[in-house]
């Protein structure tokens, strides 16, 4: 459990209708391979115990007298399990039979979970056997002992805080107001539900999303069993379609109609973390909940989940074209709004050839589309110093026209010569005052020349740039709106890939994946043999691994060792441990000392849900320190 992972399973048994001592003989052969694979909250089927579908059966006191020996026989086997296991079986109390789950952990029967919305419409008729559980839960007497009895029970782990459990049945979750919605604003970060939803077309991805919506509702974890094949199929049939579902994302699921134990972790820790950032989840007053403490050992969880390694572009490429359409659109949009404000027909750009400074200028271009503008009004400035490779200039160079812009060509090396004699700059020292000379000329003349169309000067720095400050303060770090502020490095690639496959011009496109190709570099140093020097991944590290950071550390607010440990698992065979720690504990360094960078940072839209704006996501001194962070 360290870091918050909780393994969680989802288990179908084979079962027969009716055979309490097969189904037992099942359920505990599936508890076997659960331990095995160290599962902590394991969930069952409804009434698994006897089958979801004995119908009439359930008055016979023959069947409810073999459940709750069936119990009592699961109970005995779990003081072998290291686990909260819940299981579905019909009780009897005080003279009404009651549909439930039965909370077991180490040998201890916890509680007994009662169904609150029975269904009974079409092929349900569960009125007719079975009684709603109270509005309340309270105790029953049960074998001599006092056991918690009904909805929203919450299952708390002793040692662990983040891990609080709460269990629903089937139809609950269907209903307007599941019980899980009080469980969750009651602490409970995980909800189990035991469920016999049978299969008609369609409702598997229903179901899916219904799921997939109530974790996102209750920034909560899900495991959903549910009954598979053994059920009788006299008019329906079951398909064990189980489900394990994490704040609004399926962590897995198995395939219909094979009846299996699918496995998971669920990270208690960033549910917790998620709930404080959201303040519209407030826990209800007043709510009369029964806590029960269950036991669980400490141990660091294997993780079998998938951390993605780039977890801002969406992995199937039908999800990636239609977010990257959405981003361009939310920047043109975004830009489109500043330029109608102020009544400007012009934008000026520094175009260099590179990844980001290409997708600042396509954003213009939609932009100009939207408005209806002459896209001569783009002014694409161009400035060869220093650095500057053929290959860049003539991409720039080609770019523009491409794509009707007006080029400028500014160069700016006798500007930056003549500067270093004022300062008394020696040309042939390459420090940062001969790189950070050449980015504020660029600037200056940028805005210079913005002054003289009577437009404004749009900023190319991306967001990985500007969580390791990799930005010249006062020079590239300004703009009058940046419309790249919140695309990170990584997710840049895709939008110009993107871009370069949708357009029909042949020519456009060879230089668009050229650019795609070319080393990222500020070009701030001279090319050795015509080609680039400077590679910015080997000064700062690879983008792809610094953006894998920064997601974990602004979204979820996960610490070095946590984001040290599944970078592990997500880069496993590309980089090695120490590689990865090395560029994480650079990446927490410079994330700190260049937060002053970002207190001033200009405009730029937000098209995540990681963005870096003083003035909306991060609110962070600029002298915090990193050291506790380290």
């Amino acid at each position: 459990m360290k870091h918050g992972f909780v393994k969680v399973a989802s288990a179908t048994p084979d079962l027969k209708v009716g055979d309490v001592e097969y189904n037992v003989s099942r359920i505990i052969e599936n508890l076997s391979a659960i331990k095995k694979e160290k599962g902590k909250i394991i969930v069952f089927p409804e009434l698994c115990m006897t089958g979801y579908t004995c119908g009439d059966l359930f008055l016979q006191e023959r069947l409810l007298k073999r459940a709750r020996e069936g119990l009592e026989k699961i109970q005995a086997y779990s003081k072998e399990i290291d686990g909260l296991i819940f299981i579905g079986l019909p009780l009897a109390v005080e003279g009404k039979l009651y549909n439930v789950v039965a909370a077991l952990n180490r040998g201890r029967l916890l509680g007994f979970t009662t169904k609150s919305f029975l269904p009974n419409y079409s092929e349900f008729y569960e009125m007719r056997q079975f009684q709603r559980g109270p509005a309340k839960a309270r105790f029953i007497d049960y074998r001599g002992e006092k056991i918690p009895f009904g909805p929203k029970l919450l299952f708390r782990a002793k040692d662990m805080e983040s891990c609080v459990v709460t269990a629903e049945i089937c139809e609950d979750l269907w209903s307007p107001i599941p019980p899980s919605i009080e469980g969750a604003l009651g602490g409970a970060t995980i909800v189990v539900n035991a469920s016999a939803s049978n299969e008609l077309v369609g409702k598997a991805a229903y179901r899916r999303e219904l799921i997939k919506g109530q974790s996102a509702r209750l920034i909560c974890g899900y495991v959903y069993s549910n009954a598979g094949i053994g059920e009788s199929t006299t008019d329906v049939v079951f398909g064990g379609h189980d489900i394990i579902a994490e704040n609004g994302s399926v962590l897995k699921e198995n395939k219909c109609f094979e009846n299996e134990i699918i496995y998971s972790e669920i990270d208690t820790m960033r549910i917790l973390m998620e709930r404080q950032k959201n303040t519209t989840f407030s826990p209800m007053e007043d709510m009369d909940l029964i806590s029960v403490p269950f036991e669980m050992d400490w141990e660091e969880t294997p993780l079998t989940r998938e951390f993605p390694k780039n977890p801002f572009v969406p992995e199937k490429t039908d999800e990636r074209g239609k977010r990257c359409e959405e981003i361009l659109m939310i920047q043109a949009m975004g830009l489109r709004k500043r330029l109608d404000h102020i009544g400007a027909k012009t934008a000026v750009v520094g175009i260099s050839g590179g990844l980001d400074s290409t997708l600042a200028l396509l954003v213009m271009v939609k932009t100009f589309e939207l408005l209806k503008l002459d896209k001569k009004g783009i002014i694409a400035v161009t400035m060869p110093s220093f650095g500057t490779t053929d290959r860049t200039y003539t991409n720039a160079c080609f770019m523009t026209k491409k794509l009707g812009a007006t080029l400028r060509e500014i160069p700016i090396g006798e500007t930056v010569r003549s500067h270093f004699k004022d300062i008394g700059q020696d040309e042939n020292v390459h420090d940062v005052t001969y790189e950070n000379a050449q980015a504020r000329e660029r600037t200056q003349v940028l805005m210079d020349v913005a002054n003289q169309v009577n437009g404004i000067v749009i900023g190319t720095g991306d967001l990985s740039e500007l969580a390791l400050g990799w930005a010249t303060y006062n020079g590239d770090h300004m703009s009058m709106y940046g419309v790249n502020a919140s695309i990170p490095k990584t997710l840049v690639r895709y939008l110009v890939e993107y871009y370069g496959n949708l357009t029909t011009d042949v020519e456009l496109k060879e230089i668009l994946f050229d650019v795609l190709d070319t080393p990222v570099s500020p070009e701030l140093i001279p090319p050795k043999d015509g080609e680039i020097s400077q590679r910015t991944e080997d000064l700062v590290g690879p983008y792809e691994l610094h953006d894998f950071f920064l997601y974990y550390m602004l979204r979820f607010g996960y610490e070095k060792d946590k984001i040290f440990r599944i970078a592990k698992k997500a880069f496993d065979g590309e980089y090695k441990d120490e590689t990865i720690e090395k560029w994480l504990d650079i990446f927490i360094r410079r994330f700190f000392n260049n937060q002053f960078k970002r207190s001033a940072l200009p405009d730029g839209p937000k098209v995540g849900s990681v963005a870096l704006s003083p003035r909306g996501d991060l609110r962070m001194p600029s002298d915090a320190s990193s050291q506790s962070f380290l």
